[in-house]
C-alpha cells in the first residue's frame, strides 16, 4: 500500500505542475498578441519612415544638393562602441536568452581582438545574472522594459545615444537581440544601429508610382529631423521585436512543458495500476493461503 500512495503523492505533484505550465501558456499567448499588434503596428511605421527618407533622399540628389548628417557618417577608425544586449527579466523560454548571449559573447570576443573599446549595457533580469556570473563588465542596466516597451523609454535611451554618437564618444551602436520573422522563426541577431549608413528603405525598391512631396521647410531640414526618428523607430522596433520572440518562446516551452506532463501523467497512472493491481493479488493470495491453512 506504501508504494501506491508514493506513486499518488508524485501523480498530483505533476498535475499540480501542469496547471502551472499551462497557466504560464494561456498567459503567454494573451501578452503574445498585444505585443505582435504593437509590433506590427511600429513596423508599419518604420517602413513609411524608410520610405520618406528614401523620397527626399532622391529629390536632394535631384537637385544636385549635398545631405551630409552626423548620423550617418561612418568613421575612418572605430576606436570605441556600444553593444546592447536586449534578454528577459523572466526564465522559463527556452532558449530564448541563449541565443543572444552567445552572440554578444563573440561580439565581445571579436572586439577585444580588434582592439576596439566595448562598453556593454544590458537590458533584462537574465542577461544581467549571466554577465555577472561569467564575470563580464557591462557599463548599464535596464529591467524596466518587460514585454511593454514603450516609445518614451526607449527615446531616452535612445537620445543619449545619439548625443553620445554625435560628441564622438562612441564610433557605433550595435543591439544584440531576437528578431521577430514570423510565428514560426525568430532569429537571434546583431544588427548595428549606429551609423545609420545610407538614406535608402523600403521606397528604393518600390516599383509603382513615384510620390510627389510638397517639402515646408526644404527637404534638408525636414531630412535632419527625421534622420533621428528613423534611428529611434528602429531601436523601438528592436525592443519590440525582442518582446513579442519572448512570449513567442514561452509559449512553445510551457506548451512542451504540458505536454510533458501528460505523458508523465499518464506513464505513472500505468504505474499505479500495476502496483495496486499487484497489491490486490498478494493480498487475494493471503486470503487463499489462509483459508488453505484453516481447513
Amino acid at each position: 500500500m506504501a508504494k501506491a500512495r508514493a506513486i499518488i503523492k508524485r501523480l498530483k505533484a505533476v498535475r499540480n505542475v501542469r496547471k502551472i505550465t499551462r497557466t504560464m501558456e494561456l498567459v503567454a499567448t494573451a501578452r503574445f498578441k498585444k505585443a505582435m499588434d504593437r509590433a506590427v503596428e511600429a513596423a508599419a511605421y518604420t517602413r513609411k519612415i524608410s520610405e520618406i527618407v528614401s523620397d527626399l533622399s532622391d529629390v536632394i540628389s535631384g537637385e544636385s544638393e549635398s545631405f551630409s548628417h552626423p548620423l550617418l557618417q561612418k568613421r575612418e577608425k572605430e576606436k570605441k562602441s556600444i553593444l546592447l544586449v536586449v534578454t528577459s527579466n523572466r526564465g522559463l523560454c527556452g532558449g530564448y536568452n541563449g541565443g543572444v548571449l552567445r552572440l554578444a559573447q563573440q561580439r565581445i570576443r571579436q572586439a577585444a581582438a580588434d582592439k576596439i573599446g566595448l562598453d556593454v549595457e544590458v537590458s533584462g533580469k537574465r542577461g544581467i545574472g549571466f554577465f555577472k556570473f561569467q564575470k563580464l563588465r557591462t557599463t548599464a542596466t535596464y529591467t524596466h522594459f518587460e514585454d511593454k516597451p514603450t516609445y518614451e523609454q526607449v527615446n531616452e535611451l535612445a537620445s543619449r545615444f545619439v548625443a553620445s554618437f554625435v560628441s564622438g564618444e562612441i564610433d557605433r551602436l550595435d543591439v544584440a537581440y531576437t528578431k521577430f520573422e514570423s510565428m514560426a522563426r525568430q532569429k537571434a541577431t546583431i544588427e548595428t544601429l549606429l551609423p545609420i549608413g545610407k538614406l535608402e528603405g523600403p521606397a528604393a525598391k518600390k516599383t509603382g508610382p513615384k510620390v510627389e512631396y510638397e517639402f515646408l521647410p526644404s527637404p534638408k531640414e525636414i531630412l535632419e529631423e527625421i534622420v533621428p526618428a528613423s534611428f529611434k523607430a528602429r531601436l523601438f522596433k528592436c525592443l519590440l521585436d525582442a518582446a513579442v520572440s519572448e512570449q513567442i518562446a514561452r509559449m512553445v516551452a510551457m506548451k512542451s512543458a504540458t505536454e510533458n506532463a501528460d505523458d508523465m501523467i499518464r506513464s505513472i497512472r500505468a504505474q499505479y495500476n500495476r502496483a495496486r493491481q499487484s497489491q490486490i493479488t498478494s493480498e487475494l493470495s493471503e486470503i487463499i493461503g489462509g483459508a488453505a491453512a484453516l481447513e
